[in-house]
């Protein structure tokens, strides 16, 4: 069986962590599993449809897409102030520290970097938040080519590829921990409102001590620095229903932006269709 935290992998030394981990978790339940660390830009999805997942992180909204669905095993509650004890996070819209933008509406005309189209933070939130602001004229210059993870979006918005990004807040929090002179590039100019955070699911028929291990993980006195250094609080079970939502407002999000134009240009994989409106 195999484990993957790929999602939050967001350094080297940060994946290490999350090997530690897991490890640790599957020990505590008495299992031996593989981590993979599947690096980008190896397809996300890919890891998703494995047949033989114990605990693989997945976002969201694919999750609530999924037909099958995989199993839920956990969630982290990250220790962020806004979450509040709860698992959920959301996207910080970054610019450049030493840019002239404090408003994301001082964005518009430029460019953006999404992650991929599979993503809640890195995409389908930022569509739902923008839609405040649709017209018929296209808000950004360009959508550029997807970023594939945080760390790729942020990257493109320091090396000056796109002027300003979406990203996933506790992976942004992570960056922060484990790579400051990064992180402190970049400022936020947005958020969008909270949404239940990635999950770790498994391959149907999985091994339910294992999910009972991550509750426990907290209690350990091995694993509690590690979790610690992963600013995680506790993990806790999912709540299944509550990822519904993710599905609603990326339709309402995209039968918007099939009606009005985001940008003048959009990368391929961000294209949606536009429908032919009614005179």
């Amino acid at each position: 069986m195999i484990a993957s935290a790929r999602m939050y992998s967001v350094t080297p030394s940060v994946g290490a962590l999350w090997r530690q981990l897991l490890e640790g978790v599957a020990k505590l339940a008495g299992h031996t599993i593989e981590v993979l660390d599947w690096p980008a830009p190896l397809p996300i999805a890919e890891l998703w449809d494995k047949p033989d997942k114990a605990a693989v992180f997945m976002c969201g909204l694919p999750f609530s897409l999924a037909s099958p669905r995989p199993e839920p095993v956990a969630v982290p509650v990250p220790m962020m102030p806004r979450s509040g004890g709860q698992p959920i996070y959301w996207s910080e819209f970054i610019v450049r520290a030493d840019s002239a933008f404090h408003h994301l509406s001082e964005t518009f005309g430029h460019r953006i970097a999404f992650t991929t189209p599979e993503s809640q933070s890195g995409y389908a939130a930022a569509l739902h938040y923008l839609m405040q602001t649709a017209n018929d004229r296209p808000l950004y210059r360009e959508i550029v080519a997807p970023c594939i993870s945080p760390y790729g979006a942020l990257v493109a918005v320091t090396e000056g590829l796109a002027e300003v990004a979406p990203i996933d807040s506790w992976a942004f929090a992570l960056l922060q921990r484990h790579a400051p002179d990064l992180a402190s590039q970049v400022r936020t100019v947005a958020r969008t409102e909270p949404m239940p955070l990635p999950l770790l699911v498994a391959s149907p028929g999985h091994d339910k001590q294992l999910a009972e291990a991550f509750l426990a993980a907290n209690d350990d006195p091995a694993l509690k620095p590690v979790m610690e250094a992963l600013l995680i609080e506790r993990f806790l079970k999912p709540q299944v229903e509550s990822y519904a939502i993710l599905e609603r407002l990326l339709k309402s999000a995209q039968d918007c932006w099939r009606q009005h134009p985001l940008a003048e240009i959009t990368d391929p994989a961000f294209t949606l269709e536009r429908d032919a409106v009614n005179p």
